[in-house]
């Protein structure tokens, strides 16, 4: 049982059932038993292990006794895994089923486990391949030796020249068999590497490849290369152990070779095959590991003309004698597509670097490129392309490249790695639509080379889109978007729909409908918000945030005063606002809402003091803060006590913003106007699909034209016209005169809540 638990991978894979017929094969693995129980105990005697050394010492005895019969060996071995293989099939079969429903991260390790087990698979088959090719030159060895004897002895009598005559045929013949099954089992192990290489190649790489260009957009994907590196570094050894195989075989050929030699017939194909394997290998293990990007862009893959980008290159075969020995070239794309006026650029800086291992933490061979920079062509960079299609600049794609020679042991063969597509601007204006472009471009696109993808630019669908839209707020916060706040954005891009899983956004409606006020910029105005002043709040799920003004009042009508919640307007760009509960005289709940708060407001004060500080001046009575429970039921000071300022009073450095701009007064029946001061406003908030008004959006829409003003004939020009008579009306304390327009901004239109709309002077 020992042998069996310590052996096992290395068991499992040999051919004892052919080995019980052949007497060669049989005697490899005898051979390669014992010597791996010798490893197995030198490990015991490493590790002080007294009763394993014991064991293993007295199982390599009771083997030695097979040494005159290893056909009988490999029998007694066949003989115990096919009945290991009975018992295992007589298993019960709802096990099986259930073992077969594993989560899809688990399947991943099985097959990372399998992979593994192939990976040792073939080292073991190398190991025993050398060992027959060691058996072989004995064989051979013998047969010179006993033949150049007998020449040298000059046999006279015919009958004894007759007997050694049969005895040479046999060992010739014997022989012959050797080189036969020596050169099967190189066939076989060629097709366990090409099996192997096709595993790495065509899925583990590929993969990988689409793992970076989501990792690339903000998905929380693996993108170490440290286990491919290990895959590839270990089939790329045993191909190149499988050279010095066929350098050994050519030898024994040149010593001595007969009619219809095996190795002389098979070997050229052979050699071939496994030449183009490893060409095949190589030319796949050279990758960009790291995307180019600019130290301070808006993530990678954009990049601006004469700004310094960096990029890293990675050789995932590892061969130490090779650092400092293969130098990478870095130049643009020469493949322009057809596209009019497409643009060319030179690569500036230091454009070649030698891969080594002191760059990568991970002692990976790499060449990182640290102080690149573009330079656009000024002539002849650009021209007509034959079909005539044109591009923004923010959608035209340009390819990076990167060459260099692999060379070892004889070996020869140039490498090619390129970047994915990247877009260049010249003009930090352009940032925010060419991020768009790489986001849609590494959310559809299964090509990583594909620079005409914007010349037919497919339609992106709702599941993936919002994963999409989570992985922005993901990366830049460590919070993605919850099923409610994905549904919120699905309806303001679709309305209302029984299964928004089959609905399609389209590029147009993504960054370009709807004139300046796009979704693209109305989201990521809010992204650039909370990455910016409210990550804290946001992370720990504060923030409601992707909440509709309906919505809004479901959730709230029902709870009790002084429940509140925030949300994103959805007019204002980068704005925050928040509603709460108020009970009006005939005991009805009344939802109302402070107009959005902005980064002109964020940078002055936290939110979280602006909702701790925020006050209702009522009529004759003291300041009250209405807000009191974060929605559900949450304290408002247990939610967001831990970044409370300590200092109070005066003392509170936020106090001069307090005074001036988070105290509302209360007056019954009226709203009085002091200032003469005037605001521009702005269009109101509302649920609104980005294609227009409809479900409850629209039928707030009917109801807008109710909200008239009924003020006394003196009207102040800060105050909402949308404003009606409510029995208690707030107005703004300011003690500080110095107000600017980009302080007031109209509330949510199109609903009938209450609004804090007009901020107003009041004289000392």
């Amino acid at each position: 049982m020992d042998v069996r638990h310590y052996l096992s991978v290395w068991i499992e894979k040999q051919e004892w059932q052919r080995a019980a017929r052949d007497y060669g094969l049989a005697m490899v693995l005898y051979q390669v038993l014992l010597e791996n129980l010798d490893i197995q105990h030198s490990r015991f005697v490493q590790e002080e292990s007294f009763l394993q050394q014991h064991n293993i010492r007295r199982h390599k005895q009771t083997f030695q006794r097979y040494q005159d019969e290893p056909c009988a060996l490999a029998s007694a071995i066949l003989w115990f895994l096919e009945k290991e293989k009975e018992i295992l099939d007589s298993a019960d079969l709802d096990e099986k089923v259930q073992l077969l429903h594993v989560e899809q991260e688990a399947m991943e390790t099985t097959c990372h486990q399998e992979l593994e087990r192939k990976m040792a698979g073939l080292r073991n088959d190398v190991q025993c391949l050398e060992h027959a090719i060691v058996c072989l030159e004995e064989q051979q060895d013998e047969f010179d030796f006993k033949y150049q004897t007998h020449k040298m002895e000059a046999v006279t009598d015919e009958a004894q020249k007759n007997e050694r005559m049969k005895m040479f045929q046999l060992l010739i013949n014997r022989l012959n068999e050797c080189r036969k099954s020596t050169l099967g089992d190189l066939t076989k192990l060629l097709d366990r590497a090409e099996h192997l290489i096709n595993l790495l190649v065509g899925k583990e790489l590929v993969d990988w490849q689409r793992r970076q260009q989501k990792s690339c957009i903000g998905a929380p994907d693996n993108v170490c290369l440290d286990q491919l590196e290990k895959w590839f570094t270990c089939v790329a050894v045993c191909l190149f152990q499988v050279q010095e195989f066929f350098n050994k075989l050519q030898e024994l050929v040149e010593k001595m070779s007969y009619e219809n030699d095996p190795v002389k017939a098979q070997k050229p194909a052979l050699q071939k095959r496994a030449d183009a394997l490893l060409k095949d290998l190589l030319k796949s293990s050279f990758v960009v590991e790291t995307q180019p990007s600019m130290p301070q862009g808006k993530g990678p893959l954009v990049l601006r003309t004469n700004v310094q980008f960096s990029v890293k290159t990675r050789l995932l075969v590892k061969f130490p004698e090779l650092n400092h020995s293969m130098k990478v070239n870095v130049s643009m794309s020469r493949e322009a597509p057809q596209i009019k006026g497409y643009r060319r650029f030179n690569v500036l800086g230091t454009a070649s670097k030698d891969l080594n291992m002191a760059e990568s933490h991970s002692g990976g061979m790499v060449a990182d490129f640290r102080h690149l920079s573009l330079r656009e062509q000024k002539s002849g960079g650009s021209g007509k392309g034959i079909n005539d299609i044109s591009l923004s600049v923010t959608e035209e794609l340009h390819i990076i490249c990167f060459n260099t020679v692999f060379e070892l042991k004889g070996f020869s063969v140039e490498l090619q790695a390129s970047s994915l597509p990247v877009v260049i601007i010249s003009n930090s204006s352009q940032q925010q639509s060419a991020w768009a472009s790489i986001l849609w471009f590494n959310m559809l696109s299964l090509d990583p080379k594909d620079v005409m993808f914007f010349a037919n630019v497919p339609a992106a669908p709702w599941p993936q889109f919002g994963e999409m839209l989570s992985w922005q707020f993901l990366s830049a916060t460590k919070r993605g978007l919850d099923d409610d706040q994905r549904n919120m954005i699905a309806h303001k891009l679709f309305g209302k729909q029984q299964n928004y899983d089959i609905c399609k956004v389209t590029w147009s409606k993504f960054t370009k409908e709807n004139g300046q006020d796009t979704f693209w910029l109305w989201f990521d105005g809010i992204l650039v918000m909370v990455k910016s002043y409210l990550e804290n709040l946001w992370r720990e799920g504060l923030i409601m945030g992707f909440v509709s003004k309906g919505k809004e009042k479901f959730l709230l009508r029902k709870k009790k005063r002084g429940t509140f919640l925030l949300r994103f307007s959805e007019s204002v760009v980068g704005g925050i606002t928040f509603s709460w509960v108020e009970i009006d005289s005939n005991g009805e709940p009344d939802i109302k809402t402070v107009q959005p708060f902005t980064k002109v407001d964020l940078c002055q004060i936290p939110f979280h003091e602006i909702i701790r500080n925020f006050q209702i001046l009522e009529a004759e009575n003291i300041p009250e803060n209405p807000l009191l429970f974060l929605y559900p039921d949450t304290p408002k000071d247990e939610a967001f006590g831990q970044w409370y300022t300590e200092k109070s009073g005066d003392d509170n450095p936020y106090m001069k913003y307090i005074k001036t701009k988070l105290v509302f007064v209360s007056k019954e029946n009226t709203l009085e106007a002091r200032s003469p001061m005037s605001c521009d406003m702005t269009q109101g908030e509302g649920l609104e699909p980005m294609n227009g008004p409809c479900g409850e959006a629209a039928e707030q829409e009917d109801e807008s034209h109710l909200l008239q003003s009924q003020l006394d004939p003196f009207q102040d020009p800060m105050l909402s016209s949308s404003l009606g008579p409510y029995d208690e009306d707030l107005l703004l304390y300011f003690e500080n005169p110095c107000i600017t327009n980009s302080d007031f901004i109209q509330p949510d239109s199109g609903t009938n809540d209450f609004v804090l709309s007009g901020f107003n002077l009041l004289s000392a």
